[in-house]
């Protein structure tokens, strides 16, 4: 087994996962925002990708974040005809994202980073333990 080649992979679902993390981390932070001015779309939930990379230098594919790309379905509408954001019907346009979904795939990237970091430590005790072999 090549621990270069494991240690990389993990690493790239590392940086992957880190940035799913912060992706969904700006839509629950936006997910009550109202637009910035009247007429104005809110903000629009963002959807993170992945995408498989070619490592030329290890001869094996890893994993990176893909293209981040805007949720087109519709925004929830709440009736509030006194906010400063509501329409002519009173309605106020929110995000389109759901928290619980959200905390759902975050616990999910969560999980998909504590996997790679165990790998990381899986292949980090064989090299010692490796090293350990060589010593006596």
């Amino acid at each position: 087994m090549d621990f270069v080649k494991s240690l990389s992979i993990a690493a790239s679902g590392l940086r992957a996962q880190a940035g799913r993390m912060r992706v969904l981390s700006e839509n629950i932070a936006n997910a009550d925002s109202t637009a910035s001015r009247p007429g104005a779309d809110p903000y629009r939930r963002r959807i993170p990708t992945f995408r498989s990379e070619l490592d030329r230098s290890l001869d094996a594919r890893v994993v990176a974040l893909g293209p981040v790309r805007p949720d087109q379905t519709e925004f929830r509408t709440k009736y509030q005809p006194g906010h400063p954001m509501a329409d002519a019907s009173g309605n106020v346009r929110y995000p389109n994202v759901n928290a619980l979904v959200e905390m759902t795939d975050m616990r999910e990237a969560q999980r998909s980073y504590e996997a790679n970091v165990n790998v990381i430590g899986a292949t980090r005790r064989m090299i010692q333990r490796t090293l350990d072999i060589l010593r006596a």
